[in-house]
């Protein structure tokens, strides 16, 4: 017992159970900032986008989560489509051989003389931006890249934003998930991702 009253006993009962405290008060803060980073998700600036085609390679997905969207109400309806058709395309036919896609994810629907609707399928589509960077040269640039969050793990550190050279891949709030081009957001809303694991 010491000159104040109290025992040896005392002094660790009253050790364990402030570090019993801090240890709960650092896992309530871990928590709360895992609940933050929950309530956003990552999202490409299509306005900052250089098309560099790191979308496709660097995504931890063997596919990426990054697919082309289009801006309807930009586009347009062109015939000669920059990001639809090789820029040293023999004529404008949608042969392969004059495609720029690579994995011919775009198809070319007549609307009427001289309108074409490009139509992206996103189950083809690699995000290798070919097409975007196409629109972009010799276009409205209505083709854009968006990462798609049905499909992204949301790792807490993106691969492909940590190589990103323009910086065009944040996080943001789950609220407005995608940057669209154009009037109208053509991408529905997303909700938290289900799973809680983290790459």
């Amino acid at each position: 017992m010491g000159k104040d009253g109290h025992s040896r006993r005392d002094f660790i009962q009253t050790s364990v159970r402030a570090s019993l405290f801090i240890a709960i008060g650092g896992l309530g803060a871990l928590g709360a900032s895992r609940a933050t980073a929950s309530h956003t998700v990552w999202q490409i600036d299509p306005f900052k986008c250089t098309q560099c085609g790191r979308c496709a390679t660097e995504c931890v997905m063997a596919e990426s989560a990054v697919k082309c969207i289009h801006a309807y109400d930009i586009c347009g309806y062109c015939d000669l489509c920059g990001g639809y058709l090789k820029p040293d395309a023999n004529d404008r036919a949608t042969g392969g051989e004059n495609q720029l896609c690579p994995t011919a994810a775009i198809s070319r629907n007549f609307i009427e003389e001289p309108y074409f609707e490009y139509v992206i399928d996103e189950a083809l589509c690699i995000g290798c931006a070919k097409c975007v960077k196409g629109c972009t040269a010799f276009g409205n640039g209505s083709f854009h890249l968006q990462i798609r969050h049905d499909r992204c793990l949301d790792c807490n550190e993106c691969a492909i934003a940590r190589v990103c050279p323009s910086e065009a891949i944040s996080r943001i709030s789950i609220k407005k998930p995608y940057l669209i081009k154009g009037k109208f957001e053509v991408i529905p809303s997303v909700e938290p991702p289900k799973s809680s694991s983290k790459k």
